[in-house]
């Protein structure tokens, strides 16, 4: 059989990994191929090899049976691979159409021209079904809406194989389910797909077959439909994974956090992005804010951290009021946040592993004496997070963070958190982007923190999660709090109908 793309025996190596160890993959016209494995287990580097971002050491790559040498993304895009990468590479003040044909540009005497290129945007647009406005700011439009954007971009130029890392990772669930009957019509089309992912229910749902990578090396490619989500985990991980949370009962006592008559107006215009919201979370219970991306999850948060600030309402954590208390001071009374942009506000990505494993403490005696650092202390106290929070990265305490993958970064940030043993954890999309490994980890790791009589406070976009993980649910629907829900109590569907904002709690 003839393949569209051949990668034989590819080896690349970083300082101190082999990040792709001696790799076949094959990718057949038409189908919808996943690449499935741990975070960092090589699928991104094995990909960006395929379009161009990196050379490989060892190995031969065929494009259609011939030999080709593939030495930039410009080399990719002429043998018609395109890549949609798990962060957005678009211009936030250029426009849809600016993005799309950058370095694509058409011109006459000297002049940009843009009306030939809209045409063909809104043609590709309507053809492949990716609703978006041509003459839309990046930085106006949604994150489901940049990514169709990217999509754009690749059929704009005539791309005929298809690499989307993590797709998923920052999207809402009904931004995926179109992205998924996206992907479908593509594969009909006859463009071919590779999809990196480590989501097993995105690869039952539209993948042909399925190439796992574990720490570097290729273990398995299977035929999806012959193939169970419990087999795959295995093959991910390397052990058997357990997808049934087990945890006791809840045992609430005291208030931790207590939010009375919170309000946030909009920056941009005067509406409430959060409407007089008050609410408990008590030690020893996982509080688990659910709600449909946008609808004031986010603000709550900033107001509660300090990252926003309120237009009214108080905040008190045991008993002290912290309202007027500044980012840092909130932090020291006992707050431990885990973002959810975890390149903004996580972490200080061109400061390395151990620097960032520091930055809520730096200041402490333990890390400092008269404003000399002490080194020798944060080295060890890196080794000791790295090796507990299992952090994978080329360099070690050293590895500077945006050398990270996406779900090592998010260890990071977990495990600094947990470190710091404050009362109250506020988790935002604490798994997402990460493998099953992961998350059954991270899961255990909240459930241990209310099992320590700590309050920990969830905002998940995930159905699934917020129903195994919590022990009380609140809805939030344009900005106010429309349910007050026991999750024993209520299934997927109930849930739904409250975050569209079609059933409303009688204590909400």
């Amino acid at each position: 059989m003839q393949y569209v793309i051949e990668m034989l025996n590819i080896t690349k190596e970083f300082p101190g990994i082999k990040a792709n160890d001696n790799i076949t993959f094959q990718l057949k016209k038409g189908e919808i191929h996943a690449l499935l494995g741990e975070n960092g287990a090589g699928k991104s580097t094995l990909m960006g090899v395929l379009f161009g971002l990196y050379r490989a050491e060892e190995g031969t790559i065929k494009v259609h049976g011939e030999d080709v040498e593939i030495r930039n993304p410009n080399d990719a895009n002429l043998l018609n691979i395109g890549m949609v990468h798990q962060h957005f590479k678009l211009v936030h003040n250029f426009t849809v159409t600016e993005n799309i044909i950058l370095g694509f540009e058409d011109t006459k005497r000297g002049m940009l021209t843009y009306d030939k290129a809209r045409e063909r945007i809104v043609e590709l647009s309507n053809r492949y079904k990716l609703k978006v406005n041509p003459d839309a700011y990046i930085e106006d439009i949604s994150v489901g809406q940049q990514q169709r954007v990217e999509i754009l971009k690749m059929l704009y130029r005539d791309a005929e194989i298809l690499i989307f890392d993590e797709p998923t990772a920052s999207l809402t669930p009904q931004e995926i389910e179109e992205l998924m009957k996206i992907l479908k019509g593509l594969s009909k089309e006859g463009k071919s797909i590779v999809l990196i992912t480590h989501k097993l229910n995105e690869i039952q749902q539209i993948a042909d077959r399925c190439t796992i990578l574990r720490k570097g090396k290729s273990i398995d490619t299977v035929i999806v439909s012959d193939t169970t989500n419990e087999e795959l985990a295995e093959k991910m991980v390397g052990r058997k994974v357990v997808f049934t949370l087990e945890k006791t009962k809840a045992k609430p006592s005291d208030t931790v956090l207590k939010v009375n008559n919170l309000s946030i107006r909009s920056k941009e215009n005067d509406k409430d992005l959060v409407k007089d919201v008050s609410f408990e979370a008590k030690r020893g219970e996982i509080l688990c804010v659910a709600g449909i991306e946008g609808n004031g999850q986010s603000e709550l948060v900033y107001g509660i951290t300090g990252l926003m600030p309120l237009t009214k309402g108080e905040i008190e954590i045991n008993g002290k009021d912290i309202t007027k208390y500044s980012i840092r001071k909130r932090s020291l009374s006992g707050i431990s946040h885990i973002p959810e942009d975890r390149q903004r506000h996580g972490l200080v990505l061109d400061f390395s592993l151990e620097s960032n494993l520091i930055l809520q403490n730096y200041f402490t005696p333990k890390y400092q004496r008269k404003g000399f650092m002490k080194f020798e202390a944060i080295r060890d106290h890196a080794l000791k997070m790295i090796k507990t929070y299992d952090i994978r990265s080329s360099r070690g305490p050293t590895s500077l963070a945006r050398s990270m993958s996406g779900g090592n970064q998010q260890k990071a940030i977990l495990g600094r958190e947990l470190d710091r043993n404050n009362d109250l954890l506020i988790a935002v999309q604490p798994t997402r982007g990460l493998d099953v490994g992961a998350i059954e980890s991270i899961h255990q790791q909240l459930i241990e923190q209310r099992d320590e009589n700590k309050a920990v406070l969830v905002i998940s976009l995930e159905l699934d999660e917020v129903m195994n993980l919590s022990d009380r649910i609140l809805v939030m629907y344009e900005g106010e709090i429309v349910g007050d829900l026991d999750p024993d109590a209520i299934d997927e569907k109930e849930l739904g109908l409250y975050m569209a904002g079609s059933k409303r709690g009688d204590n909400a």
